[in-house]
Order: structure tokens, then sequence, then C-alpha cells
């Protein structure tokens, strides 16, 4: 029997040996075996290799029929391959269908394929290949006039899966966790985070829940959270990595008339499993952090600065609590926060082209969940109304722009969707305290539901003296202490550029997003 080491020594030679005799086109490569070795050995090395951008299919162009153009790329496995486009009418139809020409040559390896996806506004389907030849894809007949005239202008657009099939399924491994509710779902968050942002989990001495004297949290003062498993904790978890967020969610506190301290946020989710704003008093949400919240959220509180605090109107606040108290979460314009700029908001492979076709291939399995997302806001965008997606790519197609433009269009705070005003988690805070008045005139020229977590707080909003936290804000065991209050958690929570930027006039509307550094322009 072959044992451990001697399987790991073959394979490193056949690497090595690929990598020095170019010319020599080896039998296999490590990528394309490895998935069929015992588990043990295969998965650390695969890791190695792939990650969970593998995930993501790369646009390599369009294949079109104007002027007999013809499209050339480098693909994972075959180094070189051509696209391109015919009519034909071969089901005798109205508009006609097309066969798209893919013409594949010079494989790295004798075992290895490209996996492909193809799409138009209103289909998509994918392809692989293994044999050096050409192949061809039969779209039968266009869908209708408006597939008919796209196509005509802008062509079939192609994908390639980076990582090959092998790869992609690798990939998954590292991504799939992310999603569950257990230990090794916690370990595969922090582990991405670590990986794709540089992110650092340094364990707190204990106690990791704080005791809270709730008298020193007063009205504006912000929460925020950073969960680290399940469901949400996946989401978050990719959310950081597109935004640059050190949190994924956020609260604010509310104290009434009468000094009973609440929280408000947008994302609560009530009895039905739904989403909305919510008011809930602090024992309970505090309760539910600690008690029922299964994400093991690490939290911080950001107490106001005692300037704002001064000038925050909490009668104000509490009306703007009030008028939004049980709206759904703000998800018309979650992703237009992050997308601020044509290509500077994609982490590689991203881009403007997949953002389309994955939106297409949701609008086809979730039409109306996909409305919600993102149609509605689209329209408002174009100045249309109703349009579908397909209808909206045809139509930027017509105006001489790119979906990659309509996408950084800023949102309007006062832009009003069929079930009201739409706010993510920090949106529906940054409304407040417009409300309250803690942007004064500049009230009027920022569009809060343009902000990311980050980007709320890297604001000058917070306390910046650490004499006048509260007593009970750092652990006493604790040598590193923070400018802020983490409340929760077993990790130090970390909010690079914390408290650290003046507002100004439309801030937030056109900035990258580029990870892992995260770099911004001044005053964009």
């Amino acid at each position: 029997m072959i044992k451990t080491h001697q399987i790991l020594s073959l394979l490193l030679a056949v690497l090595i040996g690929t990598q020095k005799v170019q010319a020599f086109k080896a039998p296999f490569r490590p990528g394309d075996v490895l998935p069929i070795l015992p588990r043990q050995i295969s998965w650390p090395i695969l890791n190695r290799l792939n990650n969970a951008a593998d995930l993501l299919p790369s646009f390599v162009g369009a294949a079109s029929v104007s002027n007999n153009s013809v499209l050339n790329w480098k693909g994972s496995c075959f180094y070189n391959n051509t696209a391109w486009l015919v009519f034909h009418n071969n089901s005798g139809t109205q508009f006609g269908g097309g066969t798209l020409h893919i013409k594949v040559s010079k494989a790295h390896s004798w075992t290895c394929m490209d996996l492909y996806v193809f799409a138009t506004p209103y289909r998509v389907t994918w392809d692989y290949y293994i044999l050096s030849r050409e192949h061809t894809l039969d779209f039968k007949e266009w869908e209708s006039q408006a597939e008919f005239e796209y196509v005509k202008n802008r062509g079939v657009s192609i994908f390639l899966m980076q990582a090959g099939m092998l790869g992609t399924l690798q990939a998954m491994w590292e991504v799939v966790p992310l999603f569950t509710n257990t230990k090794w779902g916690e370990s595969a968050n922090l582990a991405f985070l670590e990986k794709h942002m540089g992110a650092t989990f340094e364990e707190r001495p204990q106690p990791w829940i704080t005791n809270i004297t709730i008298e020193d949290i007063h009205s504006g003062d912000f929460l925020a959270l950073s969960k680290i498993r399940g469901l949400w904790g996946g989401f978050e978890t990719l959310e950081k990595w597109v935004t640059g967020s050190y949190a994924g969610h956020t609260a604010v506190c509310l104290r009434d008339s009468e000094g009973k301290l609440w929280v408000a946020e947008s994302g609560h989710e009530n009895e039905e499993g739904e989403d909305i704003i919510a008011i809930l008093p602090w024992d309970e949400w505090w309760e539910y952090e600690l008690k029922k919240d299964d994400t093991n959220p690490q939290i911080a509180l950001l107490p106001l600065h005692p300037e704002l605090r001064a000038v925050f109107n909490e009668t104000a606040a509490w009306e703007y609590a009030k008028s939004m108290s049980g709206k759904p979460y703000g998800y018309h314009n979650l992703i237009f926060s992050w997308i601020d700029t044509v290509s500077g908001n994609y982490p590689p492979p991203l881009d403007a082209h997949l953002v389309a076709s994955v939106m297409t291939v949701w609008t086809q399995m979730k039409p109306a969940y996909a409305g919600n997302i993102w149609n509605e806001a689209l329209n408002k965008r174009l100045g249309t109304q109703n349009f579908s997606l397909s209808e909206i790519l045809v139509e930027v197609e017509k105006r001489g722009s790119s979906f990659g433009e309509l996408l950084a269009i800023p949102e309007q705070d006062d832009w009003i969707y069929v079930d009201g005003k739409s706010t993510s988690c920090v949106a529906f805070i940054f409304e407040m305290y417009k409300e309250a008045g803690l942007f004064g005139e500049l009230a009027t020229s920022i569009q809060v539901t343009e902000f990311t977590i980050k980007d709320a707080y890297s604001l000058k909003l917070f306390e910046n003296n650490s004499t006048r936290l509260p007593e009970w804000c750092n652990n006493d065991a604790d040598t590193v202490k923070l400018l802020f209050c983490q409340i929760k958690g077993k990790y130090r929570m970390e909010l690079p550029g914390y408290n650290t930027m003046d507002p100004y006039p439309h801030m937030n509307e056109r900035c990258p997003s580029m990870p892992p550094e995260y770099s911004r322009p001044v005053g964009c």
C-alpha cells in the first residue's frame, strides 16, 4: 500500500517538474487529480491552491455577430480559446436563433477541463470542455425581439470558472461552512476574514460579557455587531469582504421621556420570520443577544461625543423611529451602499457583468424576491417604472450606457419604494441622526443610504477621549484599551479608521472599496 508521504512526494515531484520544463505537457497536474485522493490528503493541499473567490466566474468577453468579430482569451485549462456567434433561423420562428462556436486548444494537461457560464439578459446556461476542438452551443430561438436586438448589438456574455470544475467544488468547501451554525462554521468565518481582509481575532481576557451600568448609555449611542457563525454570520462575512467593514450589523440606543432605555434596529426578525424595523426595550434586546442569538455576536457600544449628545434631538429621533417601526428591512438599496463606482468596488473576479448574470439567474429562480432586492431600485436609477431586469438591461444598452454605470448611480434618501422608505441597518440609524440634528446644514447634501457600516463608524461622531468612557467600558484584565466599549465577545473587535472622518457633502457616493487595503480617495 502506498503511504501518505509517498503520494505527497510524487505530487510534489510532478509539480516541480512541470514548473521547470515549460515545453513539456504534463500528463496531469496536482489540482486536476487531488480531489480523487483521500480527503485527509487532498483537502489540505487544495486549500492552498484555491480559495472562495474561485466560486465566482470571470467575465472573458462577449461573442458577437458584429463584423464577424472573434473573441480570444486564455482559459484555466485551455490556453488558446476563440469564440464567435452565428445567427440562424433553423427553428423557422419570428426572431430565429443562433449558434455560439467555441474553439479550445493548447491544454496545460491531459486531464484538465474548463467550465463556462453563458448569459444574455433573458437566459443563463453552462457547459464544460475537455477535448481540444471546436464546440458549439445552440440557441434554438431568441425569446423576443428585445433579446434578438440585445444579442445582435452586445453578444452573448461568456464567463470562465477560473478554478475549473474540481477547483470550483473545492472552493465551495471554503464557502459552504460560512453559513453553518457550528464551531466549524465559526472557524471558517474567522479564517475567511483573516485570509481575505487581513483581519485579526485576538482572544480577550475573560469576562467576555461586560457588566453594564445602563445609566451610562444615552440616546444616539451606536451599537456595532459582528456575527461570526450561522446564516447571518456567513452573509455578514461576505458583506465585510466586499465593503471593508469590520462589523456586519448595527443598532442604536434611545431613551424615552421617562428615562427607559430602548434599542432600535433595522433587521430584527419578527415572529413570522420577517426582517423588519423594530424598537425593543434594552433588557429584551440584551437578553436575546446573551442567551438566544446563536450567531455568537461580538458587540461594541460606540458612545456619541458629548457635544453631539448635547444637540441630539430625542423627540425628533423618536418620531422618526416610530414612523419606521414595523416596516421591512431595506433590501431595496442594500447592494447600492456597496457599489459606488463602475469597477472599483468588485473584488476579482467580481464585476458588473457577473452581477448582471447573477441577477438574471436569481430573477429566473425567485422573480418576486429579485424584484424586491434590485428591480425597483434599478428602475429609479433609469427613470422608468415596472421594467423587468431584462428590460432594464436592454434599455441601458439603448441609451449607450453600461450596467456598471447604472449600478454606480447614488441612492437618494427620499426615494419611496412600494413598501415605503428603504433603510438598511446603518441607513436607518443615520437617517435618525439626520432627523436628530447631528449633521446640521449638511443633512440635505448627504445620502445616508449610500453608507456602509465602515463609513458609519469612521465618521467623527463618537467619543474621542478615553477618560470619559464609562468605568466598565474596558476590561481591567485586558492590556489593550479600546476607544469604544466592547460589551460582548471572545475576540477583540477592531474597527479600522474608527472616528476619524469629518462629514462632508456627497460623501461616500463615489468611493472604491478594493480588498485588502480598502483605500479611498480624499473627498469621494
